[in-house]
Order: structure tokens, then sequence, then C-alpha cells
């Protein structure tokens, strides 16, 4: 009954913890690529215009990135998921990724060819996201694999070598 419970909660926590890197990283793109931060040094026309360009832009590139980042992070889940790999750096180098492989969907804004946001900023909201996975939901991946032992097994006394470790004379 606990596989069965554990599975249950894999359930819940895997969507949260997606949910919430791509979160992470749509913040990492506002405040660090989009400089929402800054927007106080400009007068108070282009603050007003700035802040009402956020508000509706920030909940669009939080569904595109909930749309366009599935299938790449979903590769990297699975393989955590089944292997129980629960490293930090394991799931943020898969949010690197992830991020990566979901920049170069993504097609450029017109026929200048610069893309919306740099490398660095795509890496760093990936990294972001990743960890942000990795402290929901990947800490504990792989449904099968416990995080402690059973009270049996920790009532078993430890095991005893199979021969005598020989002795000097």
């Amino acid at each position: 009954m606990d596989g069965l419970a554990r599975l249950l909660l894999r359930f819940i926590l895997v969507p949260l913890g997606y949910f919430g890197g791509v979160l992470a990283g749509t913040l990492v793109i506002l405040f660090g690529s989009w400089k929402i931060g800054q927007a106080d040094a400009l007068d108070v026309e282009a603050r007003a215009i700035a802040v009402y360009g956020y508000v509706f832009a920030a909940p669009v590139l939080l569904v595109i990135l909930l749309s366009v980042m599935w299938l790449p992070a979903a590769i990297g889940v699975l393989l955590a998921e089944t292997f129980a790999l629960r490293s930090w750096m394991f799931h943020a180098g898969n949010g690197a990724v992830s991020a990566w492989i979901g920049w170069n969907l993504f097609g450029y804004m017109d026929n200048s060819r610069v893309p919306l946001n740099g490398p660095a900023a795509v890496l760093a909201a990936g990294l972001a996201g990743g960890f942000a996975y990795w402290a929901i939901a990947g800490w504990n991946a792989g449904f099968w694999k416990p995080l402690s032992r059973s009270r049996e097994e920790a009532a078993l006394p430890p095991p005893t070598s199979a021969s005598r470790p020989p002795q000097i004379r």
C-alpha cells in the first residue's frame, strides 16, 4: 500500500513541481532579461506603460512557457522518476537543457533575426526552473525507491563479513 500511496503522491508532486519550475523561470525572464525591477528609473508615463505591459505580458509568457517546455522537461523528469535521480545538479541541468531546447523552438519576433531573450537569460531561467522543480518534486523522485529505510531494515544488525580479516603476527 505504501508504494501505491507514493505513486499517487508523485502524480500530484510532478505537475506541481513543473508548474513551480516554469513559474521560477518566468520570474527570472521578467526580472533578469526584461528588467522589470528597473521600471522605477523611468518617467511616470513610461513606467505606466511598462507596468501595463508586464501585467499582461507575464501571464502570456507563463502560458507560452507552460505549453512549450513540457515535452523537453518531461524527458528528464521521466528519467529521474524511472531511475530515482534525486540530484539537484541533474534537475538544474535538465532545466537548462529544456530551456535551451524550448528557446530554440520559438521563432523570431520579426525579420531582424534578433531573439527576444539572450542565451544567458534563457540558461539562467532554465537553471532556476530546474532547481525549483528539484525543491518541490525532484528531491524525492522515484516512487518505487523510499526516502529512508523501513523500520524492519533499521532494526536488523549490520551485515557481517563472510570471512575473518587476516591476523597480523
